[in-house]
């Protein structure tokens, strides 16, 4: 609104300059940018990722299987080490490794270093773990909401960037007309420098 009447203002004003109503509409349509275009490219950004996550949580859910497993025995340090897929526990907290045994949704047998379900593990345990088609130790599937929710947070990332981007330009243009009022001033000192102090001067 202040952005408005600042355009409004120097509509009729006689001691505008044409700078100063050029740069009351810059910063008019960057109020409008950021109040309109930046929420709407947010939306579009949160929109596509969304569609993007969601149909990548369809597929894990497709390819990934739980399939049960028995603990054979706790993993020394030296397989503890060398996990079966450390990509799939990446994130997880620490928990003991052990040795499993499981059946793959395709029939082969496998066996592998994988974390704990309980404290401590006791060697019969059964438990269920992520694995391919083939037996291959996986991630869990991405969840819906949890798609849902790094599509808004990256809608919102998108729409702060847009934002930011239109008050960058928006200072960057005032800084230049600033910088042409600064020299035209400079300018009229020098030409009316000769004749400052003298009497008549300019009449």
């Amino acid at each position: 609104m202040q952005t408005a009447m600042g355009v409004w203002r120097w509509r009729r004003n006689p001691l505008r300059r044409p700078t100063d109503l050029f740069e009351a509409w810059v910063a008019f349509a960057a109020l409008v940018c950021v109040v309109l275009v930046a929420p709407a490219i947010g939306w579009v950004a949160g929109l596509q990722v969304d569609g993007q996550l969601q149909r990548a949580a369809v597929e894990q859910r497709h390819e990934r299987h739980l399939v049960p497993a028995v603990v054979v025995r706790q993993a020394t340090e030296s397989a503890a080490r060398a996990s079966a897929d450390p990509s799939a526990q990446q994130g997880a907290p620490y928990r003991t490794r052990i040795v499993a045994a499981w059946t793959a949704p395709d029939g082969s047998s496998h066996e592998g270093t994988v974390p704990a379900a309980e404290e401590p593990p006791l060697p019969g345990d059964r438990f269920r773990i992520w694995t391919d088609a083939h037996g291959r130790l996986v991630s869990q599937p991405l969840d819906p909401s949890a798609a849902a929710f790094h599509a808004g947070v990256a809608g919102l990332a998108s729409a702060i960037g847009a934002a930011a981007l239109v008050e960058t330009v928006r200072r960057l243009v005032v800084r230049r007309l600033m910088h042409r009022r600064y020299i035209r001033l400079d300018r009229a000192w020098a030409a009316a420098g000769p004749d400052w102090g003298r009497a008549g001067a300019g009449s």
